[in-house]
Parts: structure tokens; C-alpha cells; sequence
């Protein structure tokens, strides 16, 4: 049987696939030291989200670790990520988990991937009536979804009973005194900040 060395197309070329500049460009967003990292699975253990996840969370930090760009950027788990902490909370070095799948995820954004099109969907209208309220209009954000969704009815049995119970409002409620004004700004410094290149 040959070896590795006898045919060289057998072998896998860790060194070649490493974009080292990805690796260091997520160290950099998220403030973490991704080498100490060392595959415990704590973060993995205490996900609740991971069943749905098609790469658990301390693989994907591994695919970080080797530089896998693609394979990170287009994985469906940053999507899922609901940012609940417990990730973080776990881990025994004091890595930011969830602080590093939300930098994978705005990476994922700048690169056009969006294998989870209906959670970028609501994250864009959920900002987007922040942006123009001040806060989340619940009933505006829900209709837009469900139009941009494609699945106008999906939820519309759910809209009574949160209408009785007032969860809903057919009026935004904003911010009083300089509150939307606060976030406008916030938003302003966000889209000149990306217009200048820093990312999204």
C-alpha cells in the first residue's frame, strides 16, 4: 500500500487551506485569544440550539483556529446562535463563544452568505424598525416578515391573542424625549463607519 509521501494526492494540505489572515482578522473583531481554545466542548454541552446546529460551536471555533474561511463563514450554526451566553459562560479559559459567532456572523454578511435566509430576513426588518421607530414596532416587523418571508400566513393565528393580551400595538410606540433621536444617531455613526469601510 503507498504511502502519503509515495502519492501525494492522498494527503490533505492543512498549510494550504490556512487563511491566516481570516484567523487573524476574527481575533482581532472579537478581542479573544482563539488559541486558547482547546476543544473541551463545554460550549458545545451547553448549547441549546446545537441539535440544530449542522457544525457544533467548538468545531466551528476550530475551523477559526485553522484558518478554514469558507467552511466558517458558510456554516448555517452562526445563523442559529441565539446569543444567549451560555457558550461563554462555560467556557473554562474565558473565551467570548457567542462574542466570536456574532463577529463569524457580520464577517458572513460582508461576504454574501446567508445560508439561514429568514433569520437575515428578520434580523434586517428588526433593525430597521429600530432605526425608524426608535425601538421594535412588533406589529410592523411581523408584517413585513411575513411579506418578505414569502409565508404571509405562517403566523397569523398567532396575532389575536397577542392583541388581547396587548403584546401587539397598531401604533409604533417610540421613545420619548431624545431617546429616538439617540438612536438615530447611533445608526448614523453605523452607516458612516461602514461607508468608510469598517465593516458591517
Amino acid at each position: 500500500m503507498q504511502n502519503s509521501r509515495q502519492n501525494p494526492l492522498r494527503t490533505v494540505d492543512l498549510a494550504a487551506m490556512r487563511d491566516e489572515a481570516f484567523q487573524a482578522a476574527v481575533a482581532s473583531e472579537s478581542g479573544q485569544l482563539l488559541a486558547s481554545c482547546y476543544q473541551c466542548g463545554n460550549c458545545t454541552a451547553g448549547c441549546a440550539y446545537t441539535h440544530d446546529y449542522d457544525i457544533p460551536v467548538h468545531q466551528v471555533m476550530r475551523l477559526v483556529q485553522l484558518g478554514h474561511r469558507e467552511r466558517a463563514l458558510s456554516c448555517r450554526s452562526i445563523w442559529l446562535c441565539a446569543t444567549c451566553q451560555a457558550c461563554t459562560t462555560r467556557c473554562p479559559n474565558n473565551i467570548d463563544v457567542a462574542r466570536v459567532m456574532d463577529v463569524l456572523r457580520h464577517m458572513a454578511r460582508r461576504a454574501g452568505h446567508a445560508p439561514e435566509p429568514t433569520v437575515k430576513t428578520f434580523t434586517d426588518g428588526f433593525l430597521a424598525s429600530v432605526a425608524r421607530h426608535g425601538r421594535v414596532f412588533e406589529a410592523g416587523l411581523a408584517a413585513v416578515f411575513a411579506i418578505k418571508s414569502g409565508k404571509p400566513l405562517q403566523d397569523a393565528g398567532l396575532g389575536p391573542a397577542m392583541l388581547s393580551r396587548g403584546k401587539l400595538a397598531f401604533l409604533p410606540h417610540e421613545p420619548e424625549g431624545q431617546g429616538k433621536a439617540e438612536v438615530a444617531a447611533i445608526f448614523e455613526r453605523f452607516y458612516a463607519r461602514k461607508k468608510q469601510g469598517g465593516g458591517e
